[in-house]
């Protein structure tokens, strides 16, 4: 297994496939949530993966807006700690690319605890989004 910084312009045609592919099997099709994927934020990101052999089996983006923010979280193989290892190098990836001083996700209620166990915490009530419980979250480095 071996883990992947890219930006948009560092990806392969293949990569970037291979990544809306699996964001659109696991946000859209799996979670039965019809919401744009491509919302142009990947242009700005950056890609961190986990590949397995030739399949992407981990995926997140790091970006800045108002905020440095990490997003589109997923793992093909749960409960198997990739989701936890993805998230340590999003991180790395938020301070040293981004110079983080805070990063700010909008989890899914049912991952609160994998984030908590990065030192993330809660900020606000539930909110749905693409009608999926949500909540925001913030970690300060």
């Amino acid at each position: 297994m071996k883990t992947y910084v890219k930006t948009f312009n560092e990806l392969t045609l293949d990569e970037l496939y291979e990544i809306l592919k699996v964001r659109v099997d696991v946000f859209v099709v799996e979670q039965n949530c019809p919401y744009s994927e491509l919302d142009g934020i990947d242009k700005e990101a950056y890609h961190v993966f986990l590949k397995d052999e030739d399949e992407i089996i981990a995926y997140l983006r790091v970006f800045k807006d108002e905020d440095v923010r990490i997003g589109r979280v997923l793992s093909k193989r749960r409960r198997q700690g990739f989701g936890t290892l993805l998230l340590k190098e999003g991180i790395r990836v938020a301070k040293e690319k981004l110079n983080a001083e805070k990063i700010v996700i909008e989890a899914q209620v049912y991952a609160r605890k994998m984030y908590e166990k990065l030192g993330f915490v809660q900020v606000s009530g539930e909110f749905l989004e693409d009608g999926i419980p949500h909540i925001k979250m913030e970690l300060e480095i």
